[in-house]
C-alpha cells in the first residue's frame, strides 16, 4: 500500500533500521503514511548505550519510555525516565538519551515538523555536540556509554 493511503501501521509494516544509537522501527515518517507534521521512531537501545549529546535544530521532540529506564538530559539538565514518563525537548537544544543501566531501553521519539522547508532541511540533524563543550564534560562522573 502506498504511504499516502495508509492509515495504520503493523509492527510488520515499521521501516527498521539500525544507527550508531539504537535499533529503530519507524512507525510514522513520509515514506511510511502521508505524515508531513509527525515523526514517531520506537527506538532499542541495549544496556550501557547512548545518544550522546546532540541538536535537532528546527524539530521538537518528545521521548516517550516503554521499558526500561533512561538517563534523559535536557539542556544541562538531567532526570532517570521510567515506563510512562517523557522529555520534551524544544528545537535547538541539546540533548541526549543514556542507558547506563543492566536492562534494555525502549522508546518512543516523536519529532515534529516531519518535513521540513527546504532551506532548513539542508541543515544537519541531528547535529553531534557531544564533543563540544559543556557537553563534553557533562555526565563527567558517570558510566560511560557505548555506540552500537
Amino acid at each position: 500500500m502506498e504511504p499516502s493511503q495508509r492509515r495504520f501501521v503493523q509492527n510488520h509494516e515499521a521501516l527498521c533500521e539500525t544507527n550508531a544509537w539504537t535499533h529503530n522501527e519507524w512507525l510514522c515518517r513520509p515514506d511510511v503514511v502521508a505524515a508531513e507534521k509527525l515523526l514517531m521512531v520506537r527506538a532499542t537501545m541495549p544496556p550501557h548505550h547512548c545518544h550522546p549529546f546532540h541538536v535537532h535544530p528546527h524539530r521538537e521532540e518528545i521521548i516517550h519510555v516503554v521499558s526500561g529506564r533512561a538517563e534523559q538530559w535536557v539542556g544541562e539538565e538531567s532526570r532517570i525516565l521510567g515506563p510512562g514518563e517523557i522529555a520534551h525537548i524544544p528545537p535547538g537544544i541539546p540533548h541526549g538519551t543514556f542507558n547506563p543501566f543492566d536492562e534494555t531501553l525502549v522508546f518512543n521519539a516523536i519529532l515534529s515538523p516531519a518535513v521540513l522547508p527546504d532551506d532548513l532541511a539542508a541543515d544537519e540533524d541531528p547535529r553531534e555536540v557531544a564533543a563540544e563543550a559543556p557537553w563534553n564534560t557533562m555526565r563527567d562522573g558517570r558510566p560511560e556509554c557505548r555506540v552500537l
